[in-house]
């Protein structure tokens, strides 16, 4: 199982292939954004990878990152858990005005996932 580390909670292990914002919400306990519900459009599930980013992306994330010009970010919404993580939620309800993080995401990746290689 991987190991999912957000800074400043404790490291927990996830389920293999579980989508990152659920699991930064139900495992780490963390108050990430989604308020799209998890569909790539909105961009406020991104989180800031210290160690171990994928090398690769679904095309929905990187047309959005590119589209809101959003650097060294990720969007937590279209990430498996795949292997172990280590990251900053910088996204998060708290301090953000919000009154909730958004609608629970699907168990799967939405839209469904095309997967191409992370510029680097």
């Amino acid at each position: 199982m991987p190991k999912l580390t957000v800074e400043g909670f404790e490291t927990v292990e996830v389920e293999l292939g579980k989508r990152l914002v659920l699991a930064i919400e139900q495992d780490a306990n963390v108050d990430v954004l989604h308020a799209c519900g998890g569909n790539a459009r909105c961009t406020t599930c991104r989180v800031e990878f210290v160690a171990g980013e994928p090398s690769r992306m679904t095309r929905a994330e990187r047309d959005k990152l590119v589209e809101r010009r959003l650097y060294g970010v990720r969007l937590s919404c279209q990430i498996e858990c795949d292997h172990d993580m280590t990251l900053r939620a910088i996204s998060r309800v708290t301090g953000s005005g919000r009154p909730d993080p958004g609608p629970t995401p699907q168990s799967e990746i939405t839209p469904t996932p095309e997967w191409v290689v992370q510029a680097g």
